[in-house]
């Protein structure tokens, strides 16, 4: 039975661009992927334990396999794209003090009354 599922503005680019490339269908992309990733998790190679204790600093990088270095890669660049309690306090109280949230592109201070009009 098919399912719908979201994918985020990001990954359905990666996945249209790639679909694309390999004449597969957006579906059939995906169900590739699946089928891959789900080989990778069973090889002998890759270690879902191994990538989340690295992700936690446990263990070093450059114990994993190039395998689960590439896993570990898109983990920790997701984790880095998304505030983490500490951030969020941090700027919950640079706003209400009034003080900069921010830099814009062109490098300016960004205040919250700036920040909100954008």
């Amino acid at each position: 039975m098919a399912q719908s599922i979201k994918l985020g503005d990001d990954i359905m680019k990666i996945v249209r661009r790639e679909s694309e490339l390999q004449s597969r269908s957006i579906a059939g992309q995906i169900a590739h992927w699946v089928r891959i990733g789900r080989a990778i998790e069973k090889s002998g190679n890759f270690d879902h334990a191994r990538i989340t204790a690295t992700l936690a600093g446990d263990i070093e990088t450059t114990d994993l396999s190039e395998e689960e270095k590439d896993v570990w890669l898109d983990s920790f660049v997701e984790k880095m794209a998304q505030p983490g309690p500490d951030e969020n306090a941090f700027f919950a109280r640079r706003r209400k003090l009034g003080q900069g949230v921010g830099l814009n592109e062109a490098g300016n201070l960004v205040r919250e009354k700036a920040a909100r009009k954008a």
